[in-house]
């Protein structure tokens, strides 16, 4: 049996690696096959030479990406440990290697956690990408700023954002006033976070020469979408009819990014999302990847971690299954 005593800078540098919970220590020992032992700002293993190696590596990846600014947090935490268990270390260091940063006209976004990142590595490399979590976790964002980024590289001709308007039966007629008037309400995420990233004129401007387009998911029925960037959100509230519909109007270097919370579906009980439904359809189809988010990856104010978390302890009391 071998030992190594890893030293860090204080002891909350060294608590941060491990999102500040024991049972992450205990869970990476259980993977690596390793004993660890933390005090102040010094952390002991103790195993033999080969799983010793490996938490030593395991260790300096999370201070790595610790000090590319991202927020290690549990499920990030559980997720690497068992990915360098299996030998992936060498890919998760090379994704450290890859700064990625989205450029729009008003700002540049980094990801703030190890999954946002790796969500966004997908969105760069696969034609359809789906984010699945809950409210804060940054998947529509995010989505919507590699489209605009995309956009200004001139990588796609157009981007085109959309979301079911279940509210109002996705027919909007009785709702007043003219067509823009009627979906606006139920679009204006999507135009909160495109003038987050683009002036609100050059938006005016791109949506009236049509490179930017915002709609209900109805209207994507029929349409072909080519060389451009399609974001679907709240995807949770399409049935399996729309979801089929969406997916296969994906056309010639077109992109797709689909995201929901499963945990808000507003469909009538007789409907099935055609959220739940597509990640047993597609989960083994090459070029599609899931993301699955939890609450644990909030990003929002510390808050909206917790209110999620009551949320989902009242949903499902202890011996219940989560989704």
């Amino acid at each position: 049996m071998s030992s190594k005593v890893l030293h860090f800078p204080s002891p909350r540098h060294l608590s941060q690696l491990y999102a500040g919970r024991e049972e992450n220590l205990s869970h990476a020992e259980r993977a690596l096959g390793v004993k660890l032992v933390t005090r102040d700002g010094w952390l002991k293993i103790e195993a033999p030479p080969a799983p010793l190696s490996l938490a030593e590596d395991f260790f300096g990846f999370l201070d790595a990406a610790r000090g590319q600014g991202m927020t290690i947090r549990s499920p990030d935490f559980a997720r690497l440990a068992d990915s360098f268990a299996r030998g992936e270390g060498a890919q998760l260091r090379a994704l450290l290697q890859q700064p990625l940063v989205i450029t729009t006209n008003r700002r540049s976004i980094v990801p703030k956690t190890l999954a946002q990142k790796l969500y966004l590595q997908s969105m760069l490399k696969q034609p359809v990408v789906f984010g699945i979590g809950p409210a804060g976790t940054g998947k529509t964002y995010l989505a919507i700023a590699a489209a605009v980024s995309a956009l200004l590289r001139n990588e796609v001709q157009r981007i085109i954002l959309t979301r079911p308007a279940v509210e109002a039966g996705e027919t909007l007629g009785f709702l007043p006033g003219d067509l823009r008037e009627k979906i606006l309400p139920y679009l204006r995420p999507l135009y909160d976070a495109l003038n987050d990233m683009l002036d609100p004129q050059e938006v005016a401007q791109l949506t009236e020469k049509g490179a930017i387009e915002i709609a209900p998911l109805a209207y994507m029925r029929g349409r072909t979408l080519s060389r451009a960037c399609i974001v679907l959100d709240e995807a949770q509230n399409t049935t399996s009819e729309q979801m089929m519909m969406f997916l296969t109007r994906l056309g010639e270097d077109a992109r797709m990014v689909v995201t929901g919370d499963i945990t808000q579906i507003d469909l009538p009980r007789s409907k099935t999302s055609g959220l739940l439904e597509v990640r047993n359809i597609l989960r083994d189809v090459p070029g599609i990847d899931f993301h699955t988010f939890s609450s644990a990856d909030v990003v929002r104010h510390p808050l909206v971690q917790r209110i999620i978390e009551a949320y989902d302890r009242f949903r499902h009391p202890v011996g219940e299954p989560s989704l």
